[in-house]
């Protein structure tokens, strides 16, 4: 039996309101009278300028969570698995919101199939990626791709963040999710030409629809609305 992934192509939004969008749709998955629905989205977002700290990351004080504010950016605490990362312009972040019971129910395998997904799509555009001891996708010593998860009764949520054409100054005043001495990459500098979110999407999808062995369909845009609308009035 085929497994079907909706794909929810959610534009430029604050992290708040993402985080609000992603548990929407994970309630959907709880929700005894959706169960003939595929619940299973892909949410692709561009996040405004954002810091975010993972569930154990206790190393940022109250007074590091000013200074990062300063520089323009958003600062938020998450029940996400990592430690801080940067997201905003001219990166790709995917939301995953899905049931890895209809998948596999092990987040081990899940988030060796996220790391699968991004190498295949590197390979793509000729670039050698690898995974690490580190969590995420590597480039050498290089970081492409942050991935930070969180499940709950197999339901995902968060997910992972490639850098397409991202300011890579917003990781110099962070230690990028708490490794010292690595450096941040992007698909534009490693090809040293303009990869944006736009170029990156088809290709994203592609590989995650072999990785994961499931077909995408668009998410109908009757239900999208409904959904932004529901959106609007819990924010």
């Amino acid at each position: 039996m085929a497994r079907f992934v909706r794909v929810l192509v959610a534009g430029r939004m604050d992290y708040r309101t993402a985080l609000k969008l992603q548990y929407l749709l994970a309630s959907n998955h709880k929700n005894p009278s959706l169960c003939e629905k595929i619940n299973n989205t892909l949410v692709l977002i561009e996040h405004d300028p954002v810091y975010t700290v993972g569930m154990r990351d206790k190393s940022y004080s109250h007074e590091d969570e000013k200074k990062l504010k300063a520089l323009g950016a958003e600062f938020h605490r998450t029940n996400r698995g990592g430690l801080i990362t940067f997201h905003g312009p001219g990166q790709l972040v995917v939301y995953p919101i899905i049931n890895l019971k209809e998948f596999k129910p092990s987040m081990r395998w899940y988030v060796s199939q996220l790391e699968n997904t991004v190498i295949a799509l590197c390979k793509k555009y000729d670039i050698t990626a690898s995974t690490s001891p580190h969590t995420g996708v590597w480039v050498g010593d290089r970081k492409i791709c942050a991935i930070g998860i969180h499940g709950s009764r197999f339901v995902t949520t968060h997910g992972i963040a490639l850098n397409c054409s991202t300011n890579l100054e917003w990781f110099s005043h962070i230690v990028p999710c708490g490794i010292e001495g690595k450096e941040v990459t992007s698909l534009t500098n490693e090809r040293n030409e303009l990869i944006s979110i736009e170029n990156a999407i088809p290709i994203f999808l592609s590989c995650f629809s072999e990785q994961f062995n499931c077909l995408l369909t668009n998410y109908p845009k009757d239900e999208k609305d409904a959904l932004f609308k529901s959106l609007e009035c819990n924010i």
